[in-house]
């Protein structure tokens, strides 16, 4: 796979997916090709403008081109209803190997090695969101959940599986391929999310496994059906494990005494803000998940963080990873992790800038999912932005906040044509006088 080095690569990749997404028009009105709809859509979710296709169109005829042409290689622009029409029949899946392209190149150029956490393993976190909700029987279509209230309404939303790598030591997340929970065929229950979960580790389980992954859930994963299935996947996982719902464990663990049968570990550290922190672990390997012949055997840990006296954190987690002095910490540490799927994806795609839960279009078909595919798209494209573009990198941390990187860019692209993307980013260097290219204005 040739690496992608630049954001012109990055959309050259993307339109020649696109390029094959399903056609299913039938009339005349085919003036616009596939890419030109699907890029069209992403310029919006990459801008965060919900009026960049407009402002472009106006562009256009006033100075004969626009940014959607050079920045994102669309040559003729539809109109939104245009664009939501030819992709409510496209499923999520045909965008994925733009999602493939962009891992290919951060496992290649090494960026991954650096989420990497205890055993040297990459951390997979699964959890599910909802990015869409509507009370109204006007919309909604065959790919909606339901919840019926006691009040008799019933909400009608869409919801996802959003796996990302994350890392103990890494503020960002990695979002990977996206599974989303709909009723399936055959099916009299609705979908769940761990069915979806299972159904994105038998799809997508062999592609993104090198030999040394770990899964990262919450309390809702750790039973024996969804461990056996990391398993079988050839997946190792540490998942958080509560008392009120795995109590057949805690009973077997109840009359163990701690420094014989269970471990005990203590440890000082600094949190961010430098204030010293005592750490007890507590741990002991090889104890059923479960009651009766056939249990699963896991490893139990246990943290408590107290600061001036005072406890600040406590969890349990199990894990299929042999658990010793040495690596007790390392294993709460990539458990603790986990937490970045929802503070570093799923809060950002959601109330930093992404708006996943804004309902851009809804469709029949798929137009609710596809339109959040690319959303998730565009966030992995920033992110792999911040790793692989310096001038990127540079203005974004100039400025405050992501929500402030957006406005420029939404306030730029309105009045102001660049011939590329690389214009682009020396303009704003320029003026915001960072580093030595601020010498050149």
């Amino acid at each position: 796979m040739s690496l992608l080095r630049c954001y012109d690569q990055l959309v050259d990749t993307l339109r020649s997916t696109l390029a094959d997404l399903s056609d299913k028009r039938t009339g005349s009105n085919t003036q616009y090709t596939m890419e030109d709809i699907g890029l069209s859509a992403f310029s919006v979710f990459f801008t965060q403008s919900p009026s960049f296709l407009a402002y472009q169109r106006i562009m256009e005829e006033n100075k004969g081109q626009s940014n959607a042409q050079t920045l994102f290689q669309v040559e003729k622009i539809p109109t939104d209803n245009h664009v939501r029409h030819t992709l409510d029949p496209v499923e999520p899946r045909e965008i994925y190997p733009v999602y493939d392209a962009v891992y290919g190149t951060l496992r290649e150029e090494g960026i991954l090695d650096t989420f990497h956490a205890v055993h040297d393993t990459e951390l997979i976190a699964l959890d599910g969101t909802w990015y869409f909700s509507s009370q109204s029987d006007n919309v909604q279509c065959k790919n909606c959940s339901s919840i019926e209230h006691r009040s008799g309404e019933v909400t009608h939303y869409h919801s996802a599986i959003t796996p990302v790598i994350v890392g103990p030591s890494q503020p960002y997340a990695i979002p990977l391929r996206p599974e989303f929970i709909v009723p399936q065929d055959g099916r009299e229950k609705q979908d769940c999310e761990i069915n979806a979960s299972k159904r994105w580790l038998d799809a997508n389980g062999a592609y993104y496994n090198t030999g040394n992954q770990t899964i990262l859930g919450d309390d809702l994963y750790a039973h024996q059906p969804f461990c056996r299935q990391v398993l079988l996947n050839n997946y190792h996982f540490i998942f958080v494990c509560k008392p009120s719902s795995h109590k057949h464990l805690y009973e077997w663990l109840e009359p163990m005494e701690t420094g014989t049968d269970i471990r005990t570990v203590k440890k000082r550290a600094k949190n961010k803000k430098k204030h010293w922190e005592q750490h007890v672990y507590h741990y002991v390997n090889n104890v059923p998940l479960k009651e009766g012949e056939g249990a699963l055997r896991v490893n139990w840990c246990e943290v408590t963080i107290t600061s001036k006296g005072k406890r600040t954190y406590h969890n349990t987690f199990i894990t299929d990873w042999e658990i010793t002095d040495q690596n007790v910490a390392g294993i709460v540490a990539a458990g603790r992790a986990r937490w970045k799927i929802e503070n570093e994806n799923n809060n950002t795609l959601k109330k930093s800038g992404y708006h996943l839960d804004h309902n851009f279009g809804h469709g029949k078909a798929h137009l609710s999912s596809t339109l959040a595919t690319l959303n998730i798209l565009a966030f992995l494209f920033h992110g792999f932005l911040t790793f692989c573009d310096e001038a990127y990198r540079m203005i974004r941390e100039k400025l405050p906040t992501r929500q402030t990187f957006f406005d420029h860019v939404r306030a730029l692209t309105t009045y102001i044509y660049f011939p590329s993307w690389e214009a682009m980013m020396n303009f704003m260097i320029r003026r915001l006088e960072i580093g030595p290219h601020a010498i050149d204005a």
